[in-house]
């Protein structure tokens, strides 16, 4: 074996060893794909009110910008799946935000990775994000072979489907790189089919301006447009619609073994008459370290307030 399938392999072993159940790497490059989908994405508006997206687009698409000298991306994936049944009276969360908040757990685990790979390579350098800088998760996991973007644009793996946080590390360590991800959603339409508010506009593409997730997390608006509030259903923050159809779900998804993404109680016996009346302080208190906290709490109140509005809360909720 040759010094970069070794230096591979180790990145390999340690990552799964800090925890970490995928891990690829890929060559740190301009993604030139990835730069022009991103422009015409955001010259269509789909972007909504995530301003930040537009900030710094060389840096987004090529990591040598990010770290000098850049020679590879690790690419590593975290199974968040668990498989308990939610309440269908109750209102939704989004599936990965049922137990602690994954940033917390996941800055630990790449904490563990960086400090060993340091160590056995004091020369080098390594950058890691989680959902906190300008780097194209999705585009370079489908490059390190992780899976590929789906039609719903998730990312999919053939072993354990779509439930899998991502994060990165970006360095200057020579290494042997992975083959990308090959597409096998073939024909199969069923996320866009599914989608109540019509945010899949073509397959591959999302408008975040109809998503239910955008709608109840990211976005700052005081009112839910009414056109598309009826179409929630029962979510409160975030959706999961349409990776419960997706078919490598159905049949392959595992649970994790993570204790950290055990669901609270709480979080999946959310009464709305006990809800709508909750205090900035009992949220506070309910939703310490956990990613709910993202929507804040006038707009996660926002969403409850049109949650019950509507006649049945319990359709569309993609069971």
């Amino acid at each position: 074996m040759d010094a970069l399938s070794d230096n591979a392999g180790y990145l390999k072993r340690t990552a799964h060893e800090q925890g970490f159940d995928l891990v690829g790497v890929s060559e740190a490059q301009f993604l030139n794909d990835a730069s022009r989908n991103l422009g015409e994405w955001l010259s269509r508006g789909y972007h909504a009110g995530m301003e930040w997206i537009r900030r710094n687009p060389e840096r987004r698409t090529d990591p040598r910008l990010v770290l000098e000298g850049a020679r590879a991306v690790i690419s590593l994936g975290k199974n968040y799946y668990v498989p308990v049944e939610r309440d269908d009276a109750s209102l939704r969360i989004s599936r990965y935000a049922w137990g602690e908040d994954y940033h917390v757990l996941i800055g630990k685990m790449l904490d563990g990775y960086i400090e060993k790979l340091q160590s056995e390579f004091p020369v080098n350098h390594f950058k890691c994000y989680c959902d906190t800088g300008p780097v194209m998760e999705k585009a370079w996991a489908e490059r390190a072979g992780l899976g590929w973007i789906g039609k719903h644009t998730n990312l999919i793996n053939r072993q354990i489907g779509s439930w899998f946080f991502l994060a990165e590390v970006i360095t200057d360590l020579d290494c042997r790189y992975d083959g990308q991800g090959m597409d096998h959603c073939g024909t199969c339409k069923a996320c866009i089919d599914a989608c109540p508010t019509g945010a899949i506009v073509e397959p591959y593409v999302l408008d975040s301006n109809r998503c239910i997730s955008y709608l109840t997390i990211e976005n700052r608006d005081s009112l839910i447009p009414e056109e598309l509030a009826s179409k929630l259903g029962n979510w409160v923050y975030g959706c999961d619609i349409c990776q419960d159809v997706c078919p490598w779900n159905k049949k392959f998804q595992m649970p994790s073994e993570e204790n950290a993404f055990i669901p609270r109680v709480e979080n999946l016996n959310l009464k709305q008459e006990e809800v709508h009346l909750m205090t900035r302080e009992e949220f506070s208190v309910r939703f310490h370290q956990s990613p709910v906290k993202r929507a804040r709490f006038e707009g996660f109140m926002r969403n409850v307030r049109a949650a019950r509005e509507l006649p049945n809360t319990r359709e569309q909720t993609g069971d």
